[in-house]
């Protein structure tokens, strides 16, 4: 048995795709466009692509995209007043602070400074916590699109179990959440759980979200299982030049799972375009309009 190889970079061309179609239809019928900030603090080249890339892609669906950039010397109240300044925007209805941030500005009370409405990152207290308590929210982006590809190809996810190897904030525990609400039976097994290996081994469903480059084996897998890789870990590569790689060994377990992502290819390209679906449900929401069910939130 060889895995299935579930392309999350055709199912988020698809939905930028539906997302541009509905952000026109947004436009032609009330004259709305959907905006998004990105703010970027510092020069991680990493991030750097990650936003231009954002910017590119919010564009590309015909919604208004606005980059603001700040030295890495920048301090909290500079960066907070920008903040105050973008939840007061008309024009903005999605604000994108990328983390990490330097280490002298409070992380935690610059992600709670962005209006929660207008929170796409789904990292604000007020977002987590309507999350956790099983009411309306904006979920963060990666785990959205996890569950969007284990939904596309799984269906109801009900009655299954599923374990989610990490417990970040970003990834892990959002992840775990959406589980429960799809009544999946849900685990978080992370750096304390005794015998790992055999606690994966047992899910249905096994997302590995740890950062850790080729941690889950063939070992780790229950044959058949649908595997969700979200790690993205640059390592050498055979030619001396950095590679990317997941938290699973694609070689080891893909002849065991019935389904897996690649990376790349697989969550990363997701992240970006649950991005735009978040931007456009905000500014329907901020205008009393309903959020379009093709967009799968």
């Amino acid at each position: 048995m060889t895995a299935e190889i579930i392309d999350g970079k055709a199912f988020a061309a698809g939905l930028r795709a539906r997302v541009a179609a509905e952000a026109a239809s947004l436009k032609a019928r009330h004259g709305l466009v959907p905006g998004l900030a990105a703010v970027l603090v510092g020069d991680d080249p990493a991030s750097e692509v990650y936003v231009r890339n954002k910017g590119r892609f919010t564009r590309e669906a015909g919604m208004h995209s606005e980059e603001h950039r700040l030295p890495a010397t920048a301090s909290e109240a500079g960066l907070l007043a920008l903040i105050d300044r973008l939840n007061g925007d008309p024009r903005i209805n999605g604000i994108l602070v990328q983390l990490p941030l330097p280490g002298h500005i409070d992380e935690a009370r610059v992600v709670n400074a962005v209006a929660p409405g207008k929170d796409v990152d789904g990292f604000h207290v007020e977002n987590v916590g309507r999350l956790a308590t099983g009411q309306d929210a904006i979920v963060p982006c990666t785990p959205l699109g996890c569950l969007m590809l284990l939904r596309d190809r799984l269906g109801d996810l009900a009655g299954r179990e599923a374990v989610v190897l990490g417990r970040s904030n970003i990834v892990g525990k959002p992840m775990a959440r959406l589980l429960l609400r799809e009544n999946c039976t849900v685990t978080v097994a992370h750096s304390r759980t005794r015998d790992p290996a055999a606690v994966c081994a047992r899910a249905d469903i096994l997302v590995a979200a740890v950062g850790r480059p080729g941690l889950v084996t063939a070992s780790w897998v229950k044959p058949g299982a649908t595997v969700i890789d979200v790690g993205i870990n640059r390592v050498p590569g055979p030619d001396g030049r950095p590679a990317i790689t997941g938290d699973v060994d694609f070689a080891s377990a893909a002849p065991v799972a019935g389904a897996l992502t690649p990376v790349p290819g697989g969550v990363g390209p997701m992240t970006i375009a649950c991005l735009l679906a978040n931007t456009l449900a905000a500014c329907c929401r901020t205008n009393g309009l309903p959020v379009p069910s093709g967009l799968g939130l």
